[in-house]
Order: C-alpha cells, then sequence, then structure tokens
C-alpha cells in the first residue's frame, strides 16, 4: 500500500467517515449541559431581535432633519423601560444604551458629541438617520435560523439557546470509543512496573482526548502480543461508535493488528503515513465501524489522534465541519529537521501565541518533554532548516 503525506490522510479520513456515517442518535439536556455538546436540531429565533428598534449607544435620542442644532430636552429612558410620548420637532430625549427608540426619533447622538445643560442640548454636526441605532430584526427575524444542526455549541452558542428561549435542547449522543492499548511490554497504571516494563499511559492518555473531542471513551482491557489475544480485546472493541488501537502496527515479528483486523474482513484505507512521529498509522473500517491502529509510542498515539482520529471522532458525533488549527508563530531560534516527512515536534508556545520555541527531547516516549510543551512544531517535509524569527506552523495541544 502507498504510503500517504499528511494532507491526503486527513483527507482520506474525513471523505471516509462523511460518507459512510449514519446521523447520531439524539437526547434532549438542559441549556446548563448542553455546552460542548454537537446541536441535532436547527434553532430558530422565536422573535425578531432586537424585538424594537433600540439604542447602540449612550446619548440622545434625536430627529437628524433637526440637527446641528439646539434642542430641548423632553425626557429620559434608559434599558427596560419604554418612553411615552413621542420626540417631535426640536426635541430630544436623553437614552441608554439598550433602551427602545422613542416614536419619532430616528438617530442617536452619542453623549460626547453633545453639550447638555438647562434641560437643553446642543449638538454641532449633522447625523444621518439610524445612526447609532439597532434596528428591529437587524440581528436575526423572527424563524431565522441561528444555529444549524451539526454545530458544536461554544459559550456563544449556549448564549444565543437562553436569548431565544431554550431551556432544553436537542444535541447528538457522544460516539463511544473503545480504546485497547497492546503490547507484553505495557502493566496497568496501579501495578509496579519491572525495568523492561511501561505503565499503561497511552490508553489514559487518548480517553482524555477523546472526552475532550466530544466523544465517551471505554478503556477495553491491555491486549497482549498474540493474535487470539488482540482478537478477543478488538472484538469487543468493535462494539463501539469508534475503535482506537495504541501498539502493534509496525513491522515487527509481535505486531499483530493489522493480521487481527483483516481477520474481521476490514477495509484498509492507508498503513503509512509520511509523518513524524506516526509513520505506522493505520486506518480502516471492519464490521461497519471505523477504526485506527496507532502508533504505540506516547507521542505518536498524540500526534495521530489529533490530526485524523479526532477528525473521525467529531464527525461521527454529528458535527458538519471539522477543523485543525495550526496558527503561525515566529520562532526564537534555529530549527533543522530532516526533510521528507511532515514532523511534529513538541514545542513551548509563548502565553500570546506570537512565539515559539523547540523543547528538548529525547524521541517519542519521552513523555516528560511533552508536559513541558504546549504545542507540537509542524515542520515542512520540503525543508530542512528555519531561520530563528523565521514563521513555521503550530500544532496546539
Amino acid at each position: 500500500m502507498v504510503p500517504l503525506d499528511f494532507h491526503q490522510a486527513r483527507a482520506k479520513v474525513i471523505d471516509a467517515v462523511r460518507l459512510a456515517r449514519e446521523i447520531p442518535p439524539m437526547e434532549d439536556v438542559a441549556l446548563d449541559a448542553a455546552a460542548a455538546r454537537v446541536l441535532a436540531v436547527d434553532v430558530a429565533a422565536d422573535r425578531d431581535s432586537p424585538a424594537l428598534d433600540r439604542s447602540a449607544r449612550d446619548g440622545y435620542a434625536v430627529r437628524a432633519a433637526d440637527l446641528p442644532g439646539e434642542l430641548a430636552v423632553i425626557g429620559e429612558v434608559r434599558a427596560g423601560e419604554r418612553f411615552v410620548g413621542a420626540v417631535g420637532p426640536g426635541q430630544a430625549v436623553e437614552i441608554m444604551t439598550g433602551a427602545p427608540v422613542p416614536a419619532g426619533a430616528d438617530a442617536v447622538v452619542m453623549v460626547e458629541d453633545t453639550h447638555a445643560g438647562n434641560g437643553r442640548v446642543r449638538i454641532d454636526r449633522g447625523v444621518q438617520p439610524a445612526q447609532a441605532i439597532n434596528r428591529r430584526g437587524s440581528e436575526a427575524a423572527a424563524g431565522e435560523i441561528v444555529l444549524r444542526a451539526g454545530t458544536r455549541l461554544d459559550y456563544t452558542g449556549i448564549a444565543a439557546l437562553a436569548a431565544f428561549g431554550h431551556s432544553r435542547v436537542a444535541v447528538y449522543r457522544r460516539p463511544t470509543v473503545a480504546i485497547v492499548a497492546t503490547g507484553d511490554e505495557i502493566v496497568e497504571v496501579e501495578e509496579t512496573p519491572a525495568e523492561f516494563q511501561i505503565r499503561n499511559s497511552n490508553a489514559h492518555s487518548l480517553a482524555a482526548q477523546v472526552t475532550r473531542a466530544g466523544g465517551a471513551p471505554v478503556i477495553l482491557p491491555l491486549a497482549r502480543d498474540t493474535v487470539e489475544h488482540t482478537r478477543q480485546m478488538v472484538s469487543h472493541g468493535f462494539e463501539a461508535d469508534l475503535l482506537l488501537i495504541s501498539g502493534g502496527v509496525s513491522a515487527g515479528k509481535y505486531d499483530v493488528v493489522e493480521e487481527v483486523l483483516a481477520g474481521f474482513g476490514a477495509e484498509f484505507y492507508f498503513d503509512r503515513v509520511l509523518i513524524q512521529p506516526g509513520q505506522p498509522l493505520v486506518f480502516g473500517r471492519a464490521l461497519g465501524k471505523f477504526f485506527f491502529g496507532l502508533p504505540g509510542n506516547p507521542s505518536s498515539t498524540m500526534v495521530t489522534f489529533e490530526v485524523f482520529a479526532r477528525a473521525a471522532l467529531e464527525l461521527l458525533g454529528g458535527e458538519t465541519e471539522t477543523a485543525l488549527m495550526m496558527p503561525w508563530a515566529r520562532l526564537t531560534r534555529e530549527f533543522r529537521h530532516r526533510p521528507g516527512l511532515t514532523r511534529f515536534l513538541p514545542a513551548r508556545l509563548t502565553a500570546d501565541g506570537a512565539e515559539v520555541t523547540p523543547v528538548a527531547w529525547h524521541g517519542s516516549g519521552d513523555i516528560p518533554a511533552l508536559t513541558r510543551a504546549n504545542a507540537f512544531l509542524v515542520a515542512d517535509p520540503s525543508r530542512e532548516v528555519y531561520a530563528a524569527g523565521e514563521w513555521i506552523r503550530v500544532l496546539i495541544k
């Protein structure tokens, strides 16, 4: 199977999942439990927003035809109340931000542009009609769709739901994600490992990533490096909506994951990607479920989930779009890497996101180095050297 580059592999994942996915089951949740969930229905405005013409500034409601000039102030109106009466020729009403514009007025002048005293206000320049007024329905008309199904609800979405009267909302059920770590060298977290053993960090880091991406992780028992035992664990994994297998996908004598998956009639979309860490990455489908065989080194597992598996999970969860955010930052020092592969290497991004510094590490298993990083440099496969001060893409952890 021909290895794919980074962009080809990600596109393959997205296209395959979009083509085959089904609409997830829905559930009804309270508004306060809806944050980060994926909306299952379109949401429309239940009334015009704003529901009437309102002032966008503190100042004076006036008739544009009267300006420039001096006007009699006939009252004031605050947010949450109406002005009784109307603004006539040569008159103005003091108005606060958010207050309804009085009848007869067609503009608002900011208080900073006025001179007031003794019940009068002088405005020395003309204004255009509708100045500093938010017109009724200018934000959304009654019946207009303000949130689309497939949108992951952030705080702005929660605000919209509340503003339009939704104390409960239909969202998609979180996809279940089975996680199987493989390897005879791995022991459970609570065990004391021998010198030649390591604790099962991958399953738990993947569970954290799955949760953050909107899934419901299910950590299965460790799979040992035999076809029989790995098959048993993988068969349980296919009960979930998505299967993640960590380790056992390289070319070693005891790397049996692809053999096991083939035994389930798997269709393999790719089994190698031109990235580092994470070259021996397997993606496919069996028994109607998508699976990823992620490389077993911690950094490889983390990176390949974020770059590839996360996209599949978001789409399976009902999202209509999935984006990989890789902003640019300036390098604080020269950086070199071997060209030919897209490399994701640990780095430290400044608090303002403007500058990034590579973090010293000792390979894909160096978990302490990963904890010192808050991002990964994304090194282009066609470049070998980046000078200090040059821009480089980063993948934020």
